[in-house]
């Protein structure tokens, strides 16, 4: 697939990567010529940089036209749920495990051909999804703006006064990045999630990003000392020259695993199966560390060398799934009130 015959398949059908914002529709006259048999349509979370290269190679190895919807993981989350099946995708295509356990209604048991060389914990015990990548949620700092010893080690430093209204954050409803933050949070923090929650709403004194890719740019101009970003980001904007370090909390660093799943009554199915069962193949995963920066979710392939070993907290994914939907309208009802400082 190397030579002269992927270019000339990439050429054919890299085109038709039909890529679509905020759940709207974006169709091309080719969309009418090809067979059903032919068609996938994947819904992603996922930045470009992540989902195009792979979704294009699954293109070129399979000859299956692939239809992209984008959106932030809880929008297209209540995108699925409210579709129920009619005209909906074949594919939910990132965004944390908790996520696809908090909507789980909407997916259908499939277990991946390479389960058995998946990391133990990092599969769904019912099938319901198919984790991708491990991706450990950090606290960064612009290290010219705030020393390492100054620099909040753990969650719960995060909740002192000097650091009100200076954490760059993103909007929960929309990111599942931060979602998962909030929800790690709630399972270090010796309170009540819904008091953790609101405290932390109130440390971010209105703050609040519409989109987690602002998280590390708004770190790197100083408009905010500190942010909460996933491990992925960081170290992209680090390789990029950005003035950042990373923290890992010493009070538990999440590493929650991202995935994809089959929605019910996908109209593709067997297509949709056979993309799930790409997105952990052996070949996909080494691109993960070679290329994009993140850890992969198979035992047979190792994590980069300047990547650092951590040892993650038990993070309970049915547990947050249970209370994620609970928990975002609860933050919904009080960003519509105004929570005050």
């Amino acid at each position: 697939m190397m030579g002269g015959a992927l270019l000339v398949v990439l050429l054919i059908f890299a085109p038709m990567v039909f890529r679509t914002e905020r759940g709207a529709v974006s169709r091309g006259e080719d969309l009418y010529t090809i067979g059903e048999e032919q068609k996938l349509v994947v819904y992603t979370s996922h930045k470009k940089e992540i989902y195009e290269p792979i979704i294009q190679e699954f293109q070129a190895r399979t000859g299956i036209w692939v239809e992209v919807k984008t959106g932030g993981t809880i929008e297209l989350m209540e995108m699925i749920a409210s579709e129920a099946g009619e005209n909906s995708g074949d594919v939910m295509f990132g965004g944390g495990v908790e996520s696809y356990q908090a909507y789980r209604d909407s997916f259908e048991e499939y277990r991946c051909i390479d389960s058995g060389s998946l990391k133990d914990g990092f599969y769904s015990k019912e099938g319901l999804w198919t984790p991708f990548s491990e991706l450990p949620v950090v606290i960064i700092y612009n290290y010219k703006l705030v020393s390492q010893e100054e620099a909040p080690g753990t969650w719960e430093e995060l909740l002192k006064k000097e650091w009100k209204g200076r954490i760059a954050f993103a909007d929960p409803q929309t990111s599942g990045t931060s979602c998962t933050a909030l929800l790690t949070m709630c399972q270090v923090i010796k309170m009540e999630p819904r008091q953790m929650a609101e405290r932390f709403m109130k440390q971010l004194d209105g703050k609040v990003l519409k989109d987690s890719g602002l998280v590390t740019a708004n770190v790197m101009e100083g408009t905010s000392p500190v942010g909460i970003t996933l491990e992925e980001s960081a170290r992209k904007a680090i390789e990029q020259g950005a003035d950042i370090s990373i923290i890992y909390p010493e009070d538990g660093t999440s590493a929650v695993p991202d995935a994809t799943a089959i929605i019910k009554h996908a109209p593709h199915n067997e297509n949709a199966r056979l993309f799930l069962d790409f997105t952990v193949s052996r070949d996909v995963q080494k691109q993960l560390g070679d290329e994009l920066c993140r850890r992969s979710v198979r035992t047979d392939v190792e994590v980069r060398e300047e990547f650092p070993e951590i040892d993650p907290m038990d993070f309970d994914f049915y547990w947050a799934g249970d209370h994620q939907r609970e928990l975002l309208g609860w933050w919904k009802e009080q960003d519509g009130q105004g929570v005050s400082p």
